[in-house]
């Protein structure tokens, strides 16, 4: 026998629906409704609410037909581990990658990422990020208009799926975290307003209503949201999350949601005797975030900074529309390469007030960095990577850059060879009034931008989505294979030298010229030196003997006090 629960405080009655019986729900505490019933794994079964047609379970753990179809049973312990010794390694020694497992490969399958870890592992990978799985409408998508939180997505393999390619990950000695959404759900197939409050008008996202986390019955609206982070670590052995958009949930609750989650976490932590990552996408420049709750913080793991990648993408392509406006100068770029923040209490002219607050006292670990990743490719009208923006000098800049900053660094898939492969918008809705709107919202939110919305790729046709997956040949062509070599170059030196790996913003020191367009950063005994002029010219070093071990071009000079660079070209040097 099983025992089936769901919450619908507001129900008079829900009906269990499984093997053509239709069983009454009792009522329990709290709005609660329960039921035993003879039931085995991979059994299918609904829920009716006050006699509607069958419902999948809210916290439905597998659909093997889509957001439409039933829920089906999974057996948790029924899979076969073999990582009983396997332990993540800590944040602060982490290369993370990035991946959409539809795109990663041709199949665009869990089983089918699996081939590709080994590359991974070469390349100086620690930590797997996959963007969410959980079930959306359609065969693809980027998942973040999830809506059965529980449920890995069928079309990628399901729960099986899942846990095999996290089992690979960590026999490989890669940890795996795992993007989750819980600041709204996708429109299409999301019923969880019709077993209760899951939604408040009090608030409004870009999205629509708000998640309930501070209203009433948003103890168990939090409790649905805590325990699927739990699962997915427990139960599906990830070793940590990302948390999309964090500054989209609303709570005035005195503990926040975040606060929450990440002490219920850290309790997990203990039970499981691994380590386990909780990594924040903000918007707010806020610090709070990854301060400890001691300290009065949320205590998460890191957080991403945009200010860093908008720094860094403004100074090398040069672009200023829509949230670049408040990028450009190297003086930015150089201040986040020492603070992780542009924006620490500054005025922002795109928001038009000040923004931020310092990261004083806190090290480069809590926050993670990046040239380019999922939304700012494919924020753009043609999903064009840098390596269709950017030199190939200025490609190496910006990976050296990144990789050898004071931060958590990030690749996003195919970001190692200059893969040539955009990443474009692509949905996969059943409902043409919902494909249309997403069309048109697509192209009106390129206006900012000043690109022509005409030539938005229509996100519904499955043409865009296949144009997005990778090309792995060209790996084997140049100049391809030398950027990957590059790629590697920087994370052995990475690896190899404790003061790239320490986080400590304090001991970087940058020095640059807005006219002549020249920066260094020195992290010592290592210095970065970078020419961004478009003609040959000498860059200043701070006195001593210097040694040039990687660099982007054959033609520079080292001489006393200066290197003397190409355009667009990056050194790194050793102090003797």
């Amino acid at each position: 026998m099983r025992l089936f629960r769901v919450w619908a405080p507001d129900a008079h009655a829900v009906d269990l629906l499984l093997g053509g019986e239709r069983l009454r729900m009792a009522p329990e505490r709290d709005g609660w409704r329960q039921v035993e019933a003879q039931a085995d794994t991979g059994d299918t079964y609904a829920f009716s609410v006050d006699g509607s047609e069958p419902l999948p379970d809210p916290r439905s753990p597998w659909q093997p037909e889509g957001v439409f179809g039933p829920s089906a049973l999974v057996n948790h312990a029924a899979f076969t581990w073999s990582d009983q010794r396997w332990q993540a390694p800590p944040l602060s020694a982490a290369v993370i990658y990035e991946l959409h497992i539809g795109t990663f490969t041709p199949a665009g399958t869990f089983d089918a990422a699996i081939a590709r870890l080994d590359h991974l592992v070469a390349l100086g990978v620690t930590h797997v990020e996959i963007m969410p799985v959980a079930q959306f409408p359609g065969a693809w998508g980027w998942g973040y208009d999830g809506v059965d939180l529980y449920a890995p997505q069928n079309t990628y393999g399901g729960p099986e799926g899942l846990k095999r390619l996290v089992d690979a990950s960590h026999a490989r000695g890669l940890a795996v975290l795992l993007d989750v959404v819980y600041n709204h759900l996708g429109p299409s197939g999301n019923y969880l307003a019709r077993f209760g409050p899951y939604f408040t008008a009090r608030y409004t996202t870009p999205w629509g209503m708000a998640i309930n986390l501070d209203g009433p019955g948003s103890d168990e609206v939090r409790r649905f949201l805590c325990d699927n982070a739990l699962m997915w670590l427990r139960d599906y052995h990830c070793d940590g999350l990302r948390l999309d958009a964090v500054h989209a949930l609303l709570d005035q609750s005195a503990v926040h949601l975040l606060e929450q989650l990440a002490s219920e976490v850290e309790t997990l932590e203990a039970q499981l005797g691994r380590r386990l990552t909780l990594i924040a996408e903000s918007d707010l420049n806020d610090p709070r975030l990854v301060r400890s709750r001691e300290a009065g913080g949320y205590g998460l793991s890191a957080q991403w900074s945009d200010d860093f990648h908008h720094a860094l993408h403004a100074a090398l392509t040069g672009e200023r529309d829509g949230y670049y406006a408040d990028f450009g100068a190297l003086a930015d770029l150089a201040h986040a390469l020492r603070h992780a923040y542009v924006y620490e209490g500054r005025y922002s002219v795109a928001r038009g007030r000040r923004h931020g607050r310092p990261t004083t006292g806190l090290s480069g670990h809590r926050f993670v960095v990046f040239s380019q990743n999922h939304d700012h490719i494919g924020n753009r009208a043609q999903g064009e990577r840098t390596a269709a923006l950017l030199s190939l000098g200025r490609l190496r800049m910006a990976a050296a850059l990144v990789c050898l900053a004071p931060f958590i660094p990030l690749l996003f898939q195919g970001e190692e060879w200059g893969a040539s492969a955009p990443f474009l918008y692509f949905t996969d809705h059943q409902d043409a009034e919902l494909a249309q709107a997403v069309r048109e919202g697509r192209r009106n939110e390129f206006t900012a931008f000043g690109w022509n919305p005409a030539d938005v790729p229509d996100p519904q046709a499955r043409a865009t989505y296949e144009r997005s997956k990778l090309d792995w040949s060209e790996l084997a062509q140049e100049p391809h294979a030398s950027l990957y070599a590059w790629y590697r170059n920087l994370l052995r030196l990475r690896r190899a030298t404790p003061a790239l790996t320490d986080g400590d913003m304090r001991a970087t020191r940058t020095a640059y010229d807005e006219v002549a367009r020249w920066l260094t950063v020195a992290r010592e005994p290592i210095i970065l030196a970078c020419n961004l002029a478009d003609h040959a010219q000498p860059v200043p070093l701070a006195d001593g003997g210097a040694e040039v071990i990687l660099a982007s071009a054959t033609d520079i000079a080292l001489l006393s006090g200066a290197i003397t660079l190409p355009a667009d070209a990056v050194a790194v040097l050793r102090l003797g």
